[in-house]
């Protein structure tokens, strides 16, 4: 049965160790296991911001395995299509990380891929002794959530990432997760944003949890960022297909352990779930989350709002229209070009 811890501290890599060690992490880790370490290095910017993994947190699970004489340890990662995860290594306090403990780096984009239940998966996800999913608690403009479940999507090739968009992301979400074993997870709530899974509004909690089951995790969040499991599909689809179990508040209580919890914050901002805001101004057919984040973004720091609704995605390759948004747009009348198109030339699209 599922169990969660959850730590609030302001000492992130000291509130990890915390966490690690009342979750007896040390009972599921043996020293001659190969572990992989997953973060959400999404794209290249610093952990502050709300959509990356704090570099402290790995660190901390770093010197934890260490301490258990796990010597063979790697971070795993592919940031989303159009962006370079090696860039995100550097920028987001990797590289260093990785010479202070020797600990390599790689990147998933330039990994073998194996064919699992009809998915491009990255051998290194699967061929693991002990993968540790570590992913950001924080808002996705599409899933509404995005955590442990659809933090696996960085275990796919670029190829693969399009094609979940085609698919609806839920369903192909689930999926993965059946044909990827997380053997555990610690989640960074440290100041996810909890708008937009590209940062820029991080909304500070101080909160690190971890356990084994991700979905029985990603349902108790959904409820930390104001939302019902039964609003996130592929929790539902995810559970059906026997990934793991959901939360639920009134049965479960005794299942989560709070430590620290003077630290635990009086108040949680929401905040205004841009995703949802400014989705009427959106026609999307299958699109990439990194062009459709970069479009609701650009809608927010626009001093515009469209006359009609600006079209994304790859349901749109070959068709005409007003406004459009990414290369998969390019027939149409007036279109930003891009795979994904930057957020700034789309305010500028947006404001001429």
């Amino acid at each position: 049965m599922g169990k969660l811890w959850v730590n609030y501290s302001n000492d992130i890599f000291k509130g990890t160790i915390e966490v690690l060690e009342a979750s007896n992490l040390k009972a599921l880790v043996k020293p001659k296991m190969k572990v992989s370490i997953k973060p959400n290095l999404v794209l290249a910017k610093e952990a502050s911001q709300g959509a990356t993994t704090h570099p402290e947190v790995v660190e901390g699970i770093i010197v934890y395995l260490k301490e258990l004489k796990v010597q063979d340890i790697e971070i795993i990662e592919s940031s989303w299509v159009g962006d370079s995860t090696k860039r995100a290594y550097k920028v987001c306090g990797y590289e260093a990380l990785s010479r202070k403990y020797q600990v390599p780096l790689f990147d998933l984009k330039d990994d073998k891929l194996l064919h699992i239940d009809g998915m491009e998966i990255c051998k290194k996800a699967v061929d693991t002794d002990f993968l540790i999913n570590v992913p950001v608690l924080k808002a996705h403009c599409q899933t509404l959530l995005t955590c442990c479940m659809k933090n696996l999507k960085g275990c796919i090739s670029d190829r693969e990432k399009r094609r979940f968009h085609t698919m609806g992301l839920h369903k192909p979400i689930a999926a993965l997760n059946k044909a990827i074993k997380t053997h555990f997870c610690v989640i960074d709530g440290i100041c996810g944003d909890l708008n937009f899974e590209e940062g820029g509004t991080p909304i500070e909690r101080n909160m690190i949890l971890a356990g084994s089951d991700p979905l029985f995790l990603d349902s108790y969040c959904a409820r930390l960022i104001g939302y019902h499991c039964d609003e996130i599909d592929y929790l539902k689809v995810g559970e059906k297909l026997g990934v793991g179990e959901r939360y639920n508040e009134s049965k479960d209580g005794h299942r989560m352990v709070e430590l620290n919890v003077d630290n635990k914050p009086k108040r949680t901002h929401l905040g205004k779930r841009i995703g949802r805001q400014f989705s009427r101004f959106i026609d999307e057919d299958s699109a990439c989350s990194a062009c459709y984040s970069a479009l609701v973004y650009a809608l927010y720091n626009s001093q515009r709002t469209p006359k009609e609704k600006i079209s994304v995605g790859q349901g749109f390759i070959g068709k005409t229209g007003e406004l459009g948004c990414g290369n998969c747009t390019s027939g149409f009348k007036n279109s930003v070009p891009g795979c994904p198109p930057k957020a700034v030339d789309i305010v500028e699209f947006l404001d001429n």
